[in-house]
């Protein structure tokens, strides 16, 4: 479904600029950290990561988004190691310092258990995730994201999947979207900012 939706965009279906989650949250990229942007789709956000100096790997299953992906790095002159993938073929052993999440809500609630399992493990010790998708007053809006509310975050949710971790930020609020074609306005949307302990 989603090669065959990049394929009829025929351009950048949400844009090229990162999603305003990374731009109200700066802090947390620092050059130099190894970073993953899962699912990634056309690469606005691991170029942006790559264009703050971090050393990125990016995946997406469908290879026209990862194709450009690949041509927006290049075209802002900087590097991220591109890979086309499911969810299911990624190797979650490898570890990074900072993990990004954004609009990932393909998974249904018993495939999300898994989704969140296989991000807690990638995430090293000490590193960083930073998620951010809608909660299920999207629906009604339809103005992104699947039409389906199991498939959206609860902050409750989201607190009990990522438990023992410490919570950096964890926000329901509503705003204007404008990224691209796929996300464009009013929209109900949640962050998750948690840091994996040491330990």
């Amino acid at each position: 479904m989603w090669e065959d939706r990049y394929k009829a965009s025929g351009d950048y279906l949400f844009g090229q600029q990162p999603a305003g989650f990374l731009l109200d949250n700066p802090g947390w990229l620092q050059p130099g950290q190894r970073a993953l942007c899962v699912a990634d789709g056309e690469g606005r956000n691991s170029v942006h990561l790559a264009e703050r100096g971090l050393a990125v790997t990016a995946f997406d299953m469908a290879p026209t988004a990862v194709d450009r992906g690949r041509a927006l790095a290049a075209e802002r002159g900087v590097s991220a190691e591109f890979h086309v993938s499911d969810w299911a073929g990624w190797d979650w052993t490898r570890e990074f310092d900072l993990v990004v999440a954004i609009f990932i809500q393909f998974a249904d609630p018993d495939a999300r258990k898994a989704q969140f399992g296989d991000l807690r493990r990638t995430v090293a010790p000490g590193g960083v995730l930073m998620l951010h998708g809608y909660t299920p007053e999207q629906v009604d809006y339809g103005t992104g994201g699947p039409p389906d509310r199991s498939h959206m975050y609860t902050p409750e949710m989201l607190a009990d999947a990522f438990g023992g971790w410490r919570i950096e930020r964890l926000a329901a609020y509503e705003r204007e979207v404008q990224e691209g074609r796929g996300h464009s306005g009013r929209s109900a949307l949640i962050d998750l900012i948690a840091r994996r302990p040491k330990g």
